[in-house]
């Protein structure tokens, strides 16, 4: 979708708002217009050598009016101040919304952080739209209004108006194509620039060594030439429509004061009507000013909406809408699953497997076998390419989704915990879990001595990525997490691997007790996973190679 177009559906959203503010400036430009025709009379005054009423009359009018104008200045100032607190909180929603959900291939070669970061353009959107539909607009009317004043004094600025439009529209066809592409590939960089500090900063203490930080300033180097070019090029453009302006603006002043003496000369205009003329005309050009400096705010808040667009057209994952319920049991199936993922040749396949509730499964394969995929398929991260998937009989795609995925726990490669307390980050602040329910959970994994140990208890706030806790007790979380609502079925992506032998063990203990009717379906570097499961499914490049039950 072109740039301009989305801009246009963001601004469709809150009609009722532009209209209102289109309109304010519709009657700021009519009011704009009183000072020169009031300058205009007040001279014709004086130069009768006449002091009367109507005089004094006349200068309050004036007053009243450059005061009414700014007062509605004011107007629009709150509206556009509304429209830009709607257009953050819609914002923030959409990405909140939209991050969770999107389809596991779309992200495929995408850093996820990298692309919540383009959220800060909504602020360029914020600022740059006000600044369009305040300026813009007035300036746009007080051209319109200001052309029609002067040819009412004299045919001859009908021609003026005539030259303006025409530069106008020169002026944006032959710019708006480069200016928006150089105005891309600026943001393209600037955005590799932050994500490049993004990675400098996650990774401090390896790149705070001599030569690795010899290597980080060289790359921070690259990125930001590639910038600064980019930048320079775009400035190229914005720099050529100066020139233009200021050569229109030298011919035009010019012109205009040679050919309005001469009107007043040959008596074609009075002395008043020369003084508002010029007044209108400075205003005009100011205006054309106005619209050219302002083209830069336009390419900056195209390129904002067509960066947030690159978040909006990623697919999400579908929630049919069907009547929830809920599942004493789930049975999994696969018929002639096929997947493969993007840029890439080789195809996972699983022809049949079958997985009925309470099975404890162990994935056994190399790096790279399909163990991972394999579990993104089954907890419906990843959508099969071929095949049919089938849940308790029924097809994956007929089901209520949301449904389904509310009955697993899940812990997948590169989770770790969010920012915000222990309580948070295992129960959601979900106000069903009882106490009971959390404590069991907390003494099921080996959580519950650590956390005695803190002053604030659960309420202890994390860092990002869970950072001042150890390996093993960021893992215990996750696995509290996954186990609060006592799931139907727990799929495992080294879930134990950073604990000591010891206390994974017990843990597994727990995960795979009998009495836990549980599905389990776990990929792991310890075999003692192995031990307790009572399946065992081997996968070698992309297939299964051997299904053993204990």
């Amino acid at each position: 979708m072109p740039p301009l177009k989305r801009f246009y559906k963001l601004l469709s959203l809150d009609k009722k708002d532009v209209y209102q503010i289109l309109l304010y400036a519709i009657f700021a430009g009519l009011i704009s217009l009183t000072l020169p025709l009031g300058i205009q009379t007040i001279i014709n005054f004086i130069q009768s050598g006449r002091v009367s009423a109507s005089w004094i009359v006349l200068v309050f009018v004036v007053v009243f009016g450059v005061g009414l104008g700014g007062v509605l200045s004011l107007m629009q100032l709150r509206i556009t101040e509304n429209l830009q607190q709607k257009l953050f909180i819609r914002s923030s929603f959409e990405f909140a919304t939209r991050l969770p959900k999107i389809k596991f291939e779309d992200l495929y070669n995408k850093y996820p952080p990298e692309l919540a970061n383009c959220f800060f353009d909504t602020l360029t959107i914020q600022k740059g739209t006000s600044k369009l539909l305040i300026d813009f607009s007035a300036a746009l009317l007080q051209i319109t209004f200001g052309i029609i004043l002067l040819s009412l004094y004299h045919p001859f600025f009908i021609v003026f108006g005539f030259l303006l439009a025409t530069l106008l529209f020169i002026i944006f066809k032959y710019s708006y194509n480069s200016g928006l592409e150089t105005s891309m590939k600026e943001s393209k960089y600037k955005y590799k620039v932050a994500s490049w500090l993004q990675e400098l900063a996650r990774n401090s203490f390896s790149f705070g060594k001599d030569k690795t930080f010899d290597f980080s300033l060289n790359k921070n180097d690259l990125l930001v030439s590639e910038y600064l070019n980019y930048r320079e090029k775009h400035f190229g453009v914005i720099k050529k429509q100066f020139i233009q302006l200021i050569a229109f603006k030298i011919i035009i002043t010019a012109s205009l004061l040679l050919i309005g003496g001469y009107f007043v000369i040959s008596q074609q205009m009075n002395i008043g009507q020369f003084v508002a003329a010029e007044i209108i005309i400075l205003l005009v050009i100011n205006s054309v000013e106005k619209i050219i400096v302002g083209l830069e705010t336009l390419y900056d808040v195209l390129t904002a909406v067509e960066k947030i667009g690159q978040i909006t057209d990623l697919s999400l994952n579908e929630v049919a809408n069907y009547t929830p319920k809920n599942y004493d049991k789930i049975t999994l199936e696969t018929d002639g699953i096929e997947f493969s993922f993007p840029e890439s040749n080789s195809v996972f396949e699983i022809p049949k497997l079958k997985i009925e509730q309470g099975e404890k499964i162990f994935l056994e394969g190399e790096n790279g076998s399909g163990k991972s995929t394999l579990i993104r398929l089954l907890s419906g991260i990843l959508t099969p390419t071929n095949g049919v998937f089938y849940i308790n009989d029924d097809s994956y795609k007929k089901l209520d989704v949301k449904q389904f995925v509310n009955h697993l726990g899940t812990i997948i490669k590169g989770e770790a915990p969010f920012e915000g307390s222990i309580l948070e980050n295992i129960t959601f602040n979900d106000a069903k879990i009882s106490e009971e329910k959390l404590s069991w959970a907390i003494e099921a994994v080996g959580l519950g001595d650590y956390i005695r140990l803190l002053p604030e208890g659960l309420n202890t706030r994390l860092y990002p990525e869970g950072r001042q806790l150890t390996a093993s007790n960021a893992q215990k979380i996750l696995l509290a997490r996954s186990i609060i609502h006592q799931p139907k079925i727990l799929f495992y992506e080294n879930a134990t691997d950073e604990m000591d032998e010891e206390v994974a063990n017990k843990v597994i203990d727990f995960i795979c007790n009998k009495q836990n009717n549980w599905t389990v379906v776990v990929s792991s570097k310890n075999s003692y996973w192995k031990n307790n499961c009572n399946r065992v499914i081997k996968m070698e490049k992309g297939k299964i190679i051997s299904d053993t039950k204990k």
